[in-house]
Parts: C-alpha cells; structure tokens; sequence
C-alpha cells in the first residue's frame, strides 16, 4: 500500500463538538416544541445542516416552508457558533497532535475533508488554521457524506489520486463516502465497528501510523 496523503474528518476526529451540536439541536427542537434525544441526536453524525434539520423534524406535527427551515438552521448554527467559540487547542482529541507531528516529520501530505461549513472556524480555535495542506469543507460541495465529494475534492487540491489516500473518520456516513471515493478508511470512535472500514482503532491515540501507512 501506498499512502501519500491523510485526509481526516474534523469533528469526532481531530476535536469533538458533538455535544455542541446536540445542545444547539436540542434548543431548537425545544423552542419548536419537538421531541429530540440523543437516540435521535445519533443520527445526525456525519450529515449535513439542513438533512439534520429535516430529521429533526420527522417529529414535529407542523409542515415548515422552505424558508422557516432556513431560518431554523441558521437559528441552530448561531447557537452552536456561541459554544464553539470556546473551543482551544486544549480541546484537540488524544492522539492528535502526537499522530500529526509524526506525519508532518516523515513528509505524509495531510488534509480535512469535512461536511461542516464551521470548519475554518473550527480550526482556528485549536490552532490548526495554517497547519493542513488542504482543506475540503462543507462551503465547498454541493452533496454530504456518504456522497464521496468532499474527499475526492480534499485529494485533487493535492493531486493525488484516490487509491493514494488515507481517510480517517468516526462516522458510519464518512467511513462509506470515503469507501465510495475509492480510498482507505481508518475508523476511529464510534465508527470503529464498522464492517467497511480497512482498519479500527478506538481513537488516534490507540494507534501506531506507521503500522497502516507501511
């Protein structure tokens, strides 16, 4: 195997603001008057805005006009932008920077190939904002995972060819847009059960790079 790039999903990956999303979803389903739990919540990792918008509101008895869903979503994501902004490099996964300053030192071109549109703000709170060699993001693309768009997009800014590339990610939806895009998968966290995936780790400090990219 050759591994030339590795291109990592941001959130549940490098940081997690999972129980951020959850807060700001849960504040709008409770403003709305809409049952939402983390059952529910669970399945929203990985999707974009507004497809986590429209399962949100498979509960709700009310028909919502395109632009009150709109507005919902924008709602949402000033709420969750509040929270983030707390965020420092403090807040970075374990394994996270040890595995980064590894890849950096032996030359491994590294990128985000990420659904959130938050992600330049993301990084710039943990102090990853100049540290990739390309970003891919939710500003980007047109479709969200499982559709392949934003990794085939992350490895043509480096051009590099599919087959050459490394993604990891921690969603069900991500580990297959990544399969669909003709790349390696490493599962980590919640994904790391999945049947598709190459290779499984709890977490990024579980592992041994080496071990996968050899």
């Amino acid at each position: 195997m050759s591994i030339k790039t590795v291109i990592f999903d941001l959130d549940g990956v490098i940081v997690s603001t999972d129980e951020f999303h959850y807060l700001g979803w849960k504040k709008i389903a409770d403003e709305e008057g809409i049952y939402f739990d983390r059952k529910i919540n669970e399945r929203l990792r990985g999707v974009s805005r507004m497809e986590s918008l429209e399962i949100l509101l498979e509960k709700s008895n009310q028909q919502y006009r395109p632009q009150q869903k709109t507005d919902l979503a924008t709602r949402k994501n000033n709420y969750y932008n509040t929270l983030l902004a707390k965020l420092t490099p403090g807040d970075m996964l374990p394994g996270v920077k040890n595995t980064l300053g590894k890849l950096k030192e032996k030359g491994i071109r590294m990128a985000i190939g990420s659904s959130s549109k938050n992600t330049p703000a993301i990084l710039k709170y943990i102090g990853l904002d100049n540290f990739f060699d390309a970003v891919a993001d939710g500003n980007q693309i047109k479709n969200s995972k499982p559709d392949p768009e934003v990794f085939l997009l992350a490895a043509n800014k480096l051009g590099q060819k599919p087959e050459d590339c490394l993604v990891v990610e921690d969603a069900e939806a991500g580990v297959q847009a990544a399969i669909n895009a003709g790349m390696r998968v490493l599962a980590v966290g919640s994904a790391s059960g999945s049947s598709l995936a190459h290779f499984a780790r709890a977490g990024l400090d579980e592992i041994n790079i080496w071990e996968i990219l050899d």
